[in-house]
Formats: structure tokens, C-alpha cells, sequence
């Protein structure tokens, strides 16, 4: 692609062309609504969601809640409030739905009628307050708050607030690490768990003390339950000190009438998403085996409430499937665990018989997340996606068939826009093993063409590309210029057995780099439409590392794209926040294992380096700290290699501010048709 068609390309983009086969651009992108957070009506009948919406003029994202009947027909917009309503949640009598709102100013619970009418807002902490749940008999409900620890009340709080926003000394003294995580650095509140009555009243604090409740690390959306009794709520936290360098979360029960805290687990590796089955008699949790590993694969442990007993509810999710639970969902009867895993690149569901521990897989080749029970048990209600369709509310019958799609959000915008579909390949990897990747054609496929290709890398590095609609990494809008794509997934992707996840872990840039040059082999030897003097890389996090690998590796690219990521092993140590990681990624720290950090740190190559490279990074990102974008770009300049540094900084690890996001993809898109244009 020339200079002046991409020029074209780009204009489509800003300006989202409404042909009828139209390329895909930013300005369709990002209209479209972003479905989440289902939550199925008592009687069985209806769905509410969120869908999340931004606007370029703006620049921000406004979430509203709708509501679909799941026998078919029209959504219901139920909210039109600036700003955030999510988090919903159907009373048990079904006649009012709790959710998180910003509409007051701050994230508070409100209450809205089901039967129609005006909300009205049932908390008004000075700390705000989120993600409520309601206790089984419709009187109370459960939600967080982050508040300072030290603090009583809500007076007490709402002063220290009002002191920490006119102090006119910014500065903060820390004693220990964990200081910082993902984007920002952490002030004295922590979040805790509380308890109001639905009529309005005092909130009470269940879990005061010094301690993140749920735990801001290693845990899931899932961290707090409250069983069906009301009586206790089951949390996750990390009561250590060691809580940077440690992935040991553990489970606690605490009373609804306040209490000291009961620890349920001992294990010393990650544990989390604890989920009460309908009769009360047991708790399904997560658990790792391995403590320090973050990418371990999870077990799914079923805790006897009444003997204190813990035992393994499907041991074949390791011997046969190997395969790692997500998203545990009890069957109403209390027989059966629904849960999602990565599964060869695309995220199916599974069903465990909790009587004998048999597993079934319910979906193939879909992608399936976000799964809820209906109170009879026989209907599923979830959200899917794929490449060329953004996540949608669907149903199926308890077994996983007759699957009908719900809500039709971004209808208007794919009727219009002509996305290809993935298509699936699998290569001889490093050592032999099978290796699977992707396939994606740009609109308006020409066989008899020539194309230029965009080779993508995953972060991670436990990760996978997916068969699903990436709102950052987006095939489509990659391929919209008239690009062939291809996403393969190497040494280290999830979804293909726990011993190929565990293969990259001190090997970065061994077996998963044979791998990820034996997958480019393969698609220029297979896909006869491929240019193979036309080929760009991009990637973030590890998929950034492995461009800055490249760089020192191979000079097949004809240029490469580094987001965010990691460069120095050494250095990026000295300043991650969730230590755990390179200790178990290189073997230890890097005094006591300087030769780990050594052998695969791309910035040890930096006389190899000649590829033309994008360097884009956030200073807001504190996982892949900007210092590593800034000692690469700085070795690119000093020896001459044409370079640009894209800096966001007010961006964290991702991109995700409308504006910045167009910046993102016009730059991005520009540095790649500059090197592989005709």
C-alpha cells in the first residue's frame, strides 16, 4: 500500500466512511457499544446489562443499562444518565435493580423500580460505593467501599477526604512496597466490605482493618460472595506482609453482624473467586498449586461448610482436559459447576457433575464469557463474541444448545462494515509441537494480490490471541488498510495445556521466539497472497519485548511497532510493582540470578539494532514502567535507527481515551503503510 492510499485509509478512519462494505474505521469502532455485566431476571425472563458507549467530541465513555427479553425482541434503554450505571443486580422478589451509578458526583449504590419510574439512591459514602449484591431475603445488601482503615465512620472519612484533596504538600512517604499498582500509586484508603439495609441505614463496616478486602492483586471480579443464608460473607485477601513479592491470597468468612475474620484455606499458592451453591452447604473456589506462578493452572476446590473439609471437584481438568477455570457459576439444583477456560484459542464452556467429578465441554469454537444460571436451571445466559462481532447477550438450554443471540447492539454498524472472519492453522513448533495461529484477510480480498502482512505477538506472556473482538489489539482495524494479519500462539499462550503455558518461563526468548519465527515460515509458505518483502510486527507488554527481541534477533521485519513494552530485565525489576512475576519468570531476583536477567534482555543486543521502530508508551504505566520505552528509544537514536516515540501521559498500560486511541491507530497505521507501502 502506497503512501497515498494509506493516506485514504486514514481519512476513512477519521471520518468512518458509511458505504456498504466499507473497511471497518476508528470512527465505527469507536461508536460501538460495549455489552457487559448481564445479571438474569428471578422469573427467568429477561436480561439487563450494561452497554458502555464513547464519544470522540467528548472524549469520554457513558455506560447505561438495558434490559432484553430472552425469548427475543427490542432492548429497553432503562438509564440515560451521563457518566457510569453498571453493575446491575435483580432483587430476589425482582421488583428493583441495584447498580453503581456516578450520576450523584461520586460511584454510589442506586435503586431503580423494575416496574418503571425514577431510581433513587440508596448510599451516599464520601469514599463512594460499588459492585452490590443482594443478601437471598431482598432486606440487605453487600458492597465495597475504599475506605481509610483507621477511620470509624463516615465522618471520620469524608474529613480525611476533604485533607488529602486541599493539602497543599502532595508528597507521600512510603514503607514498604506495593507503593503502586497497574496505573496509580496508592494512597492510605483501602477497599473494605459493607453491609446496609435496602430501606435505607447506616452501612456497616464487615472487614475493618489494615487489609485490601477483596485483595487488588491475583483476585477476580468475583471475590466476594455472601452466602445464601445472609449469615457470613466468604472474601479474598492477602493478609501478609510479603503481599509484592507473594501470590498467597487466601479465603475468609466473616459474620454479617461483624466479627473477627475465619481464614478457610491454607494453601500457600493463589486462591480466589469464591461462589456458595444455592443450598448452602458448600463453597467452590479457585486454587493454584504452585505459589509465586500467576499462570498456574487453577483447580477448582469445593470447601464442606459443615466439616471444614476441602476437596478437588474435578480432577480431570488436569489429567484430561488441562485446561484452567474461569468463571464458576453453580447450577441451581447445586449438582453441576458451569465455569469458561482458554481453550485453543477461543474460551468455551464446561459443565462439572460435582457428584464423581465427570467434565463436559458444553461449546466449541465460541468464545464464551460472563455465564449466569436462570433460577429454574434450564437456561444459560452469557455474552459472546468473535473477530468480526463484539460481545452480545445469548442463551442457550443447560446443556450448552439451542444458543440464540439476545441483544443486537452494534447491528447497524456490521450490517454496513465488511469484516472477515479468523481462520484457524496449526504448524510444527520448537521440538515438534504443534503450534496454533490465526489467519486474517483484509476487506475486499484479492487472491491474486499481493498484500503486505502485520505479524501480531501477545502479551502476557500467559496469554492467548482468541477469536474475539479486542477493543486495543483489534484484528479488523488492523486489517481495514488492506493488511493480511496473522496471530500466532506461541511458547507460553493458555488454552493448550498447562506444560506449553509453563514452557516460556525462563526462556523468553527461546523455544516461544523458534516458535514465532517457525509461524512466520509458515504463512508465507502457505498463504501464496503474502508479500514476504512486505512484512511489520507489532506487540505489547511481552508482545513489545519480543519486538525489542527482534530488534537484536532477526532483520526479516521491514519494521516493527514496541507498546509498553519491557526492554531491561535488570531495571524493569527495580521498578514493576508485583514482584512475584520476574522471580518466578528468571528464576529468583537479579543478585541472586544476574545470569537469567542477562541472557534474554533485549537491551544486552542493542548493537544489532537496524529495524525502523515505533516505540509507544504510557507514563501512567507502572507494570512496564516509560523507563523502559525511554533506554530503548534512546539505544534507536544513538545508533541511528529510524525511530519515533509516541508518548501518552495520561495513559497507563493501555490506551483508552477516545482521542488518544485515534492517535494510537492513525500512528500506528501510519508507521507500518510508511515501511511496507508498494
Amino acid at each position: 500500500m502506497g503512501a497515498v492510499a494509506l493516506a485514504a485509509a486514514l481519512a476513512l478512519c477519521a471520518a468512518g466512511a458509511a458505504l456498504a462494505g466499507a473497511p471497518l474505521t476508528f470512527a465505527d469502532f469507536i461508536a460501538m457499544g460495549r455489552v457487559s455485566a448481564p445479571a438474569v431476571s428471578p422469573d427467568g425472563k429477561s436480561v439487563v446489562y450494561v452497554v458502555t458507549r464513547y464519544d470522540l467530541e467528548t472524549n469520554k465513555g457513558d455506560s447505561d443499562l438495558y434490559l432484553s427479553p430472552l425469548a427475543g425482541g427490542p432492548e429497553r434503554r432503562l438509564t440515560i444518565h451521563q457518566g457510569r450505571d453498571d453493575q446491575p443486580a435483580f432483587s430476589p422478589d425482582g421488583e428493583w435493580i441495584a447498580f453503581t451509578s456516578s450520576r450523584s458526583g461520586d460511584a454510589q449504590i442506586w435503586l431503580l423500580p423494575t416496574a418503571g419510574g425514577e431510581a433513587r439512591q440508596l448510599t451516599t459514602l464520601s469514599t463512594g460505593a460499588s459492585h452490590p449484591i443482594w443478601t437471598r431475603d431482598g432486606k440487605h445488601l453487600v458492597f465495597r467501599s475504599r475506605v481509610y482503615p483507621d477511620c470509624a465512620d463516615d465522618d471520620c472519612n469524608k474529613k480525611r477526604v476533604a485533607e488529602d484533596a486541599s493539602a497543599a504538600v502532595k508528597a507521600r512517604i512510603f514503607e514498604g512496597l506495593f507503593y503502586v499498582h497497574w496505573d496509580a500509586f496508592r494512597d492510605d484508603r483501602r477497599s473494605h466490605v459493607f453491609i446496609v439495609p435496602v430501606e435505607g441505614g447506616t452501612a456497616r463496616d464487615l472487614t475493618p482493618g489494615p487489609h485490601e478486602v477483596p485483595t487488588i492483586a491475583l483476585g477476580s471480579a468475583h471475590d466476594v460472595a455472601v452466602s445464601p443464608d445472609g449469615a457470613e460473607i466468604c472474601v479474598v485477601a492477602h493478609a501478609g506482609p510479603d503481599r509484592a513479592w507473594s501470590t498467597n491470597n487466601d479465603l475468609f468468612v466473616v459474620s454479617t453482624q461483624g466479627g473477627e475474620w475465619r481464614r478457610i484455606t491454607e494453601n500457600a499458592a493463589n486462591d480466589n473467586h469464591p461462589v456458595y451453591s444455592p443450598d448452602g452447604r458448600t463453597i467452590a473456589y479457585r486454587a493454584m498449586s504452585r505459589a509465586g506462578f500467576e499462570a498456574d493452572r487453577y483447580r477448582v476446590i469445593l470447601y464442606d461448610r459443615e466439616n471444614g473439609t476441602h476437596r478437588e471437584a474435578a480432577p480431570a481438568l488436569a489429567s484430561e482436559l488441562d485446561r484452567s477455570p474461569d468463571e464458576l457459576a453453580w447450577s441451581s439444583d447445586s449438582r453441576r459447576l458451569f465455569f469458561v477456560a482458554d481453550d485453543q484459542g477461543t474460551q468455551s464452556l464446561f459443565v462439572i457433575e460435582v457428584k464423581g467429578g465427570k467434565v463436559r465441554r458444553l461449546t466449541e469454537e465460541r468464545y464464551v464469557a460472563n455465564v449466569r444460571v436462570a433460577p429454574d436451571g434450564k437456561r444459560l445466559v452469557f455474552l459472546s463474541q468473535h473477530a468480526a462481532m463484539p460481545y452480545e447477550v445469548f442463551t442457550s438450554d443447560a446443556g450448552g444448545g439451542k444458543i440464540a443471540q439476545v441483544s443486537r447492539i452494534n447491528a447497524e454498524i456490521l450490517t454496513r462494515v465488511e469484516m472477515n472472519p479468523l481462520e484457524s492453522f496449526w504448524y510444527d513448533g520448537a521440538g515438534g509441537d504443534r503450534v496454533h495461529g490465526w489467519l486474517l484477510k483484509p476487506p475486499g480480498f484479492d487472491p491474486a494480490r499481493k498484500y503486505p502482512l502485520v505479524f501480531l505477538v501477545h502479551g502476557g506472556p500467559q496469554g492467548a490471541w482468541s477469536d474475539s473482538f479486542h477493543w486495543r489489539w483489534n484484528y479488523q482495524m488492523f486489517a481495514a488498510p488492506g493488511y493480511v494479519i496473522a496471530a500466532v500462539n506461541p511458547r507460553g499462550s493458555t488454552g493448550f495445556g498447562q506444560r506449553f503455558t509453563d514452557e516460556i518461563s525462563r526462556d523468553w526468548g527461546g523455544k516461544v521466539y523458534e516458535d514465532l519465527m517457525m509461524g512466520l515460515d509458515h504463512v508465507l509458505a502457505t498463504y501464496d497472497f503474502v508479500d514476504p518483502a512486505r512484512v511489520a510486527a507489532a506487540g505489547a507488554s511481552y508482545g513489545g519485548y519480543m519486538m525489542a527481541w527482534f530488534l537484536g534477533h532477526t532483520d526479516r521485519f521491514a519494521c516493527l511497532v514496541n507498546h509498553d513494552g519491557v526492554y531491561n530485565l535488570e531495571s524493569m525489576y527495580g521498578a514493576t510493582e508485583e514482584l512475584w512475576f520476574p522471580e518466578w519468570e528468571f528464576g529468583g531476583t537479579p543478585w541472586e540470578r544476574p545470569g537469567d536477567y542477562e541472557k534474554y534482555s533485549p537491551h544486552r543486543y542493542a548493537q544489532n539494532f537496524k529495524t525502523p521502530t515505533l516505540v509507544v508508551h504510557g507514563a501512567l504505566d507502572y507494570r512496564v514502567p516509560l523507563t523502559q520505552a525511554q533506554e530503548l528509544f534512546t539505544a534507536l537514536q544513538r545508533q541511528g535507527v529510524p525511530s519515533k516515540f509516541l508518548y501518552f501521559p495520561d495513559e497507563g498500560h493501555w490506551v483508552l481515551k477516545p482521542q488518544n486511541a485515534q492517535l494510537w491507530w492513525e500512528t500506528v497505521l501510519g508507521w507500518i503503510g510508511e515501511y511496507t507501502g508498494e
